[in-house]
This record gives structure tokens, sequence and C-alpha cells, in this order.
């Protein structure tokens, strides 16, 4: 009988740590997405906005959801070596797990899948008049993942057309860890309109 019910027991402790890390492929809670997370890939079919001293470079620091259904993005880019704090925000577009940003041109941010307590997976379309491009990224809980998950990814990207060679592994890189949740980083208060801004910044806009 004691076997019995330890083995119940451990049973419903598995289905509880199974259920804790379903992955979510629609219908998002954006209330579960909130909260600190960490650049881990980034991917883009113009590998040049992903490379050093790009815009779409970004570490991100944490996504916040708000009570009219918008997320506030705020992350770090590398400006001349220097780590500058940069806070976004993402409207609602349409479906549930769909938002418009302003960064780099005008964006469409759609969230693929999730599990909430783990890692993030998203696209981005950007409507760049002059050079669009797509792009896609891993955020996680942590500041890094599994080979198996990163191995998902590189799938994803090749369903979408980007191939392997464009996907970038930062967790070697800088990702200005050393300015979370400090001060350290510049003024966050100014957001970069044209995006382009690193270097060479022509335009921006106060957030």
């Amino acid at each position: 009988m004691k076997l019995l019910l330890l083995c119940l027991g451990l049973t419903l402790i598995c289905a509880h740590d199974e259920g804790s890390h379903e992955v979510v492929t629609s219908d998002f809670d954006m209330s579960k997405i909130s909260g600190e997370w960490y650049t881990i890939l980034l991917a883009s079919n113009v590998k040049e906005r992903i490379e050093e001293n790009s815009a779409m470079r970004g570490f991100v620091e944490s996504i916040q959801s708000l009570d009219n259904s918008s997320l506030t993005f705020k992350f770090h880019i590398k400006v001349n070596g220097e780590c500058t704090e940069i806070s976004l925000l993402g409207d609602p577009l349409g479906g549930n797990g769909v938002y418009n940003v302003i960064y780099a041109g005008f964006n469409i941010l759609l969230i693929s899948e999730a599990v909430y307590s783990d890692y993030l997976i998203f696209q981005v379309i950007n409507f760049n008049p002059e050079k669009p491009f797509d792009m896609m990224g891993l955020y996680a809980r942590k500041p890094d993942v599994s080979p198996k998950l990163k191995e998902r990814f590189g799938e994803l990207c090749q369903k979408y057309g980007i191939p392997e060679e464009n996907i970038l592994d930062l967790t070697d890189d800088d990702r200005c860890l050393q300015a979370r949740g400090s001060h350290v980083a510049q003024d966050s208060r100014w957001v970069m309109c044209d995006g382009e801004g690193v270097p060479g910044i022509t335009a921006f806009q106060h957030h």
C-alpha cells in the first residue's frame, strides 16, 4: 500500500510538472509572459540586421503586459561599445499574440510559441521601405537553454526561410547583463525612430 501511494504521489508530481511546461502556440496568456527574459538566439533573412552594431541586436531584460493589452519591452543595445537601454511599446494588432512595434521602421511582432516559465519564440516582420526583413528570436527565463531547444529554433527558422548560417547564438556575447536592473546604462527615455542609430542616429522620439 505504501508503495502504491508513493507511485501515485510521484505520478501526480510528474503530471503537475509536465502541465507547467506545456508548449502554448495560441490563445496566449500575456500576463504569464510578463517578467524577466534573456536573449538567447536571433536570426534574420538579412543577417546584417542582427550583427554587431545593428539596432535589432537587442538584449532583452523584461516584457510587461499592460491592462490595455499592450506590451512594453525593455532591452539593451550596444552603441559605440556602451550598453544603451531602450524601452518600446507593442500595441495589439488583430489577433492574440500579434503586435505592432515602431522601431527601425514598422514591425509586426508575432509570438509563435511559449512555455511561460521557460522560453518564448517570436517572429518579426519589418516593413522598412528601404530594406524590409524578417527576423526570429528565442528568449528564455534563464541565461541559456538546452541544445535541443536551440535545435528546435533552428528548425523553425528554416521553416520560415531563414538559413542556419543566419542564426546567431548570443549566449557568449556581451549581453549587457551588468546593466540589468540598474541605472548603469545610458538614459532610456529616448527611443530611436529610424533604428539604425548604432552609430549614425539621425532621428529620435521621446518615449
